[in-house]
Parts: structure tokens; sequence; C-alpha cells
């Protein structure tokens, strides 16, 4: 079972696996980020109540929405 980036807490590691099949208007995006098949990244930051949440990818920061990192499947790096 994968993950979306919300589920992992400050500090871990995950790799990116996918995307959920309600994502394709942010995939294009996604994948303009960064965001590809096989990319690792670290959760540098969540906000108090979950949303944004940063990712450390490719050296350099990301601030995901809400909507943006639910779309995103994930593992545990």
């Amino acid at each position: 079972m994968f993950l979306s980036i919300r589920d992992l807490e400050m500090n871990s590691k995950g790799k990116v696996v996918g995307y959920s099949r309600s994502s394709k208007s942010y995939m294009d995006r996604l994948l303009a980020m960064g965001l590809t098949k096989g990319a690792e990244f670290t959760v540098t930051r969540v906000a108090p109540l979950g949303d944004p949440v940063e990712i450390r990818l490719r050296g350099f920061s990301l601030t995901l929405r809400k909507a943006e990192a639910d779309a995103i499947l994930v593992e545990r790096g």
C-alpha cells in the first residue's frame, strides 16, 4: 500500500512511486516541479494543520498544498 506525502512525518524520507487517479489536473504541474517517478525527497516542514507540507527535492525546497500532496503516491525511503 502506498502513502501520501502528508502521511510522512517531518525529517522522514520518501520516494515517488506514482500518482492517484484523481490527480490528472495536477499531474503536469507535479512533473514540471520535478516530482517524477523514482524521485527521492525529505519532508522538511509540516504546518500545524498539515497544510502545506515542505519537501527537499533535487537540491531545492518545494511547498505543496493539501490537494497536490494527496495526488502523489509515495513509499518510505
